[in-house]
């Protein structure tokens, strides 16, 4: 990887997944892949990612590990692992266009849902079946394309927990699922000495937005801290879309 178009792009994704791996930037995650396929086919930007998504991974696990929802974990850590195996075995069978266009659509549509009829304060938590299938749909989504955060946020977010505890719950939720990922990305041939040699190279930018978002995450207010999550779902979901259409 020594064309110089692949890192003005692999650069700034690495940057936008390291926020989102702080909880911070959450939804911004998702743009990471699309970003890097700009230059190269998606699963061999998955592949780079993956080396990355665990440096990362790690580095918010350590500041967050005390701020995790053991209760919400419960019932999401199952279902995301589940959603790992459904995407090994559909992995060869939808393109990723396909998901792409599906994650970004569906996020849009709970976007909008949460922006023209806001829930009340006194309305109930979503239920619990509806956060498993949504487990499964980001674990199986994150496989594909690094993309789990719009699913599993569709039912976390009107949880409205406290910024630090869903960062902390978002970050054992993901290391999780990526440490699933190892060896189905192995055995589907995804890691190479070439893409691991490039994971190689942009491993110092990994930790950084780790550690901006989590510095951020502590300072800000939860109204902008939420607000600046939409923003990422927005961004998130219309990139995802027209990926999935155009290409």
């Amino acid at each position: 990887m020594t064309d110089p178009s692949f890192y003005a792009v692999a650069v700034p994704a690495v940057l936008l997944m390291g926020l989102a791996k702080s909880g911070f930037g959450a939804g911004f995650g998702a743009l990471a892949t699309p970003l890097m396929a700009l230059a190269i086919p998606v699963p061999q930007a998955a592949a780079i990612m993956l080396p990355l998504l665990a440096i990362m991974d790690f580095t918010g696990l350590k500041a967050l590990w005390h701020e995790r929802d053991p209760h919400l974990l419960k019932l999401l850590l199952p279902a995301g692992l589940l959603g790992t195996v459904v995407g090994t075995v559909l992995f060869g069978v939808l393109s990723a266009s396909t998901v792409a266009a599906v994650v970004g659509a569906l996020t849009l549509l709970f976007l909008a849902q949460r922006l023209l009829f806001p829930p009340r304060p006194d309305a109930p938590a979503p239920p619990r079946w509806l956060g498993f299938g949504l487990g499964i749909a980001a674990g199986f989504t994150s496989f594909v394309a690094h993309a789990g955060s719009p699913p599993v946020m569709a039912y976390v977010l009107p949880l409205k927990l406290a910024p630090l505890r869903f960062a902390g719950t978002m970050a054992v939720f993901f290391t999780a699922v990526n440490l699933s990922k190892w060896i189905p990305y192995a055995w589907l041939g995804l890691i190479d000495w070439r893409n691991m040699s490039t994971s190689l190279v942009l491993a110092p930018l990994a930790p950084l937005g780790v550690w901006a978002g989590v510095w951020a995450a502590r300072r800000v207010q939860p109204a902008l801290f939420y607000r600046l999550v939409n923003v990422g779902l927005l961004l998130t979901g219309a990139k995802l879309l027209w990926d999935g259409l155009t290409r």
